[in-house]
């Protein structure tokens, strides 16, 4: 099993970047925050119409995409695979983060989020997809193996096969040290959805640390990191 390791404010290391050239991009700005508003209303109509695939009932904080993007590097030129991007907080953020250096695939399988996320963010390539496809997405990119993987997925509420789907897609995807970085509402870690992943992620990686609680967030949210995939 994986080694989970409690961190009141993890320090986390940056991984090996990979050799892509600097894509530019325009980086989040407080405009894109001041649009708070429209994404609670766009995210309560989408959660209405599909609350199984959009899993929350707002977009998250702006302190939970810091705590969650904090392992991503301030150098090099990685490759940054977003899951679950919804309206694009953690986008924004992920965006800000890069300053334009290396390539940022965000992948998203609401078609209105997804139109929303082009005309908000040049500099991230949005695909419209399901991310179990994540290895075959990839691959029609020329995409090789990625640096990081940063989720906004509703792992609780997900059905088992879909969890073990997700995470072997994403571990088959992420080179050798890579990470992957993920959240859960704390009042859903009780749920047996929410331990069975948990349980998946220590054995998917080498190393699971529990990083801070975002208390601003609404629910509130734990945010996981975890290192260096495990293979076969």
């Amino acid at each position: 099993m994986g080694r989970t390791r409690q961190a009141g404010h993890a320090t986390l290391r940056s991984v090996e970047t990979g050799p892509h050239s600097a894509t530019r991009g325009r980086p989040a700005t407080s405009g894109d925050v001041a649009t708070t508003a429209a994404d609670r209303r766009v995210f309560v109509r989408r959660w209405l119409r599909r609350p199984a695939r959009v899993g929350a009932i707002a977009p998250s904080s702006p302190a939970l995409a810091r705590a969650i993007c904090s392992s991503l590097p301030e150098n090099g030129h990685p490759t940054v695979v977003e899951l679950g991007p919804g309206t694009g907080v953690f986008t924004g953020e992920i965006q800000r983060r890069l300053g334009g250096r290396g390539r940022h695939l965000a992948i998203e399988v609401d078609a209105t989020f997804a139109a929303l996320l082009r005309g908000r963010f040049d500099g991230a390539e949005i695909v419209e997809d399901d991310a179990s496809r994540l290895p075959d997405i990839l691959a029609t990119r020329g995409v090789g193996r990625v640096d990081h993987v940063v989720c906004g997925l509703p792992w609780a509420i997900l059905p088992d096969a879909s969890q073990t789907r997700l995470l072997e897609a994403t571990a088959a995807a992420l080179n050798p040290r890579g990470s992957f970085a993920t959240f859960a509402y704390l009042h859903a870690t009780p749920m047996t959805a929410a331990r069975r992943f948990r349980r998946l992620l220590e054995a998917s990686f080498e190393e699971v640390i529990a990083g801070r609680t975002v208390w601003g967030n609404c629910p509130p949210a734990l945010v996981l990191h975890a290192f260096r995939p495990r293979r076969g």
